[in-house]
C-alpha cells in the first residue's frame, strides 16, 4: 500500500506515523513549506512534542507527489480548506484511488460534507471513505488505545480502510451511514465549544452533563431529519466523539470556548489557541442546516447567536435555561 497524506497538522502527522510504523510507504504534503523543512530536519512536530516522526516517512513541497501512483490519500487539511486542496490535487489523483477524509465540517455555502465536496471537484471517480470518532492526536501519536469509525458509501473501502489503519493500539470500526458519521463529526465541535463556555463561566458538571446531552439530542433530531441512522449518533461517532471533544483538555474547541467565556472576544480566543477552531467555522452550515430541514436546534441557534452578535455567554444561558417546558423525549 502506497500512501498520501495531505495536510501535515497534528492528526496527519499522527495518521503517517502510524501508517509509516505499519511498513507503508508514506508521502506527506503541507502547504506551509517551512514545516516540510522543520520537520525533516528535526522529525518533531512542535505541537506533538513526544511523538518521533518515523524516518521512513518523505516529505514533500510538490501536492502531485503525494497523489501520483498512491493507493490511498488522506486529506487532513482543515475543512474550509477541503475544496481548495481537492481542487490542486484534482489533476493527479488516479482513477478510483480510495480517498480518506479526516476533516471534520459542512460547508457553509453548498452544505455539502466533506466527502462530497472532495467528490465534487474530483476529474476521475474516486472512492471516499470519512475516517472520524473520539481520536485525538496528542494520544494517537503515543499510541494510546483508540477507536474510530471508516464510514464509506463503498463498503469494500470503508473495510480496506479499516484493515490498513488498524493496529493493537487504533481499533476501526467500519460503517454505512457515511452522512450520519460525516454530520456527528461536523455538530460535535459547536456543543463542545458551548462546553468550554461552561467551563470558562464556572458551571459545573451539572451544566456539562445538560449541554452535552442536549446537545446530542438536536444533533440526532437533524440526522434523523436528514435520512441518517439512529444508532450512528449513539456510538464512536456520535456520542464517542462528542464526549471526548467537550470535556478533553486536548480539544481546542472547548479550550476555545473556555477562553471565550473567560471573557476573550471570538477573534482573541481564536488566536490565542494558534490553530484552526472546526466550531466556529461549522456554526453557519448548522443554522442552516436547522433551517433547511426544520429541526429545532436551540443550543446551535444561541452558539450563533453568540459569535454573530456578541452576546455574553450568561446572556445565552440563561436565554437557554427560561426556554418553554418541553417534554425530554420529543
Amino acid at each position: 500500500m502506497i500512501i498520501g497524506v495531505i495536510g501535515a497538522g497534528t492528526f496527519g502527522m499522527s495518521l503517517a506515523r502510524l501508517l509509516a510504523n505499519k511498513g507503508y510507504e508514506v508521502t506527506v504534503w503541507s502547504a506551509t513549506e517551512s514545516k516540510i523543512d522543520e520537520y525533516i530536519k528535526t522529525r518533531r512536530h512542535k505541537n506533538l512534542p513526544n511523538m518521533v516522526i518515523p524516518d521512513s516517512i518523505i516529505f514533500t513541497k510538490n501536492i502531485a507527489d503525494t497523489c501520483v501512483g498512491k493507493d490511498m490519500i488522506v486529506f487532513a487539511v482543515p475543512s474550509v480548506y477541503v475544496r481548495e486542496t481537492a481542487r490542486k490535487t484534482a489533476a493527479f489523483i488516479p482513477e478510483n484511488c480510495i480517498i480518506v477524509d479526516v476533516a471534520k465540517g459542512i460547508e457553509a455555502d453548498s452544505l455539502m460534507s466533506m466527502s462530497q465536496v472532495i467528490e465534487s471537484e474530483m476529474i476521475v471517480p474516486v472512492k471516499t471513505v470519512a475516517l472520524s470518532g473520539p481520536t485525538h492526536a496528542e494520544e494517537v501519536s503515543i499510541d494510546l488505545p483508540s477507536t474510530i469509525v471508516s464510514a464509506s458509501h463503498d463498503e469494500e473501502a470503508a473495510k480496506i480502510v479499516q484493515e490498513t489503519f488498524m493496529t493493537p493500539v487504533f481499533r476501526v470500526y467500519t460503517n454505512t451511514d457515511m452522512q450520519g458519521v460525516e454530520l456527528c463529526g461536523a455538530m460535535k465541535n459547536i456543543i463542545a465549544l458551548a462546553a468550554g463556555m461552561c467551563d470558562g463561566i464556572g458551571y459545573g458538571d451539572n451544566t456539562k452533563a445538560a449541554l452535552i446531552t442536549r446537545g446530542l439530542a438536536e444533533i440526532t433530531r437533524l440526522g434523523m431529519a436528514m435520512g441518517c441512522d439512529i444508532k450512528t449518533f449513539q456510538g464512536l461517532a456520535g456520542i464517542g466523539d462528542l464526549v471526548v471533544t467537550c470535556t478533553s483538555k486536548h480539544s481546542r474547541n472547548n479550550r476555545c470556548g473556555y477562553l471565550i467565556g473567560q471573557g476573550l472576544s471570538i477573534d482573541e480566543a481564536v488566536k490565542q489557541i494558534g490553530m484552526v477552531v472546526e466550531g466556529i467555522n461549522a456554526i453557519p452550515a448548522a443554522k442552516k442546516l436547522a433551517e433547511k430541514y426544520n429541526v429545532e436546534m436551540p443550543i446551535v441557534s444561541a452558539a450563533y447567536r453568540l459569535v454573530n452578535e456578541g452576546l455574553d455567554p450568561r446572556q445565552v444561558t440563561a436565554a437557554l435555561m427560561e426556554r418553554e417546558m418541553k417534554n425530554e423525549t420529543l
